[in-house]
């Protein structure tokens, strides 16, 4: 299969939470990235095709996906969305960069038309969104190296087809807690050693004050 490179990149407490609490916006605990933090993320996304996150962070978060604190062009925006909900007040759907929402024949065929005036929609999968035939899809339309900015659910639905060659983390240093509280991979998890996933690490350094590391997926066969 034909797919684009793909980095899982996000912002973790010490802990592996992404937010303070289940429904919170992870927004909360960005602000306390420092600029230079701030200007790795920004120059990761400069370098890649495509962003993407699930739509409940778009819901959750509101992010615009752009490109700011670096000189750089603003990836293409990616949002897979089995019902298309996306709220019509989304950043995403500004002109500001191009966005792609994934979506599929189960989505009302209302909502889909209304974002069509907006964006691009394309459905892929009856009721599920089809991730490898939409990675399939985002490579033949040029998009050969792209980042996920989550959430947990996503990620965990990626690296468990194995969708993913790389998982960046900026390390923020908090301990939030909370058996809730969503962490970096969510999904059903791995039952067993044999099925976890291996990463080997690639690198490790400091931007600004925060400790950032950088790890390969090891797929095995």
């Amino acid at each position: 299969m034909k797919r684009p490179y793909t980095v899982i990149v996000s912002e973790v407490t010490v802990d592996g939470k992404l937010t303070l609490a289940r429904g919170k916006s992870s927004k909360e605990i960005m602000q306390f990235m420092d600029e230079e933090a701030n200007r790795y993320l920004h120059e990761t996304r400069a370098k890649m095709d495509g962003i993407m996150v699930g739509a409940e962070t778009v819901r959750t978060d509101n992010p615009y996906l752009t490109v700011r604190y670096v000189k750089g062009n603003n990836p293409t925006r990616i949002i897979p969305t089995k019902s298309a909900n996306i709220p019509l007040t989304a950043n995403i759907l500004g002109k500001d960069a191009p966005t792609i929402i994934v979506t599929t024949r189960f989505a009302p065929r209302e909502k889909v038309n209304t974002l069509k005036e907006f964006v691009e929609v394309v459905e892929i999968g009856k009721e599920e969104v089809d991730l490898i035939e939409m990675m399939e899809f985002l490579y033949n339309r040029g998009i050969r190296k792209f980042m996920v900015e989550g959430g947990s659910t996503l990620n965990w639905q990626l690296l468990r087809l194995g969708l993913v060659d790389e998982v960046r983390i900026i390390h923020m240093p908090f301990i939030v807690g909370g058996e809730n509280t969503p962490t970096l991979v969510g999904g059903d998890g791995f039952g067993s050693l044999s099925e976890v996933l291996r990463l080997k690490l690639r690198a490790h350094f400091l931007r600004g004050s925060h400790l950032i590391t950088e790890w390969e997926v090891k797929y095995e066969g």
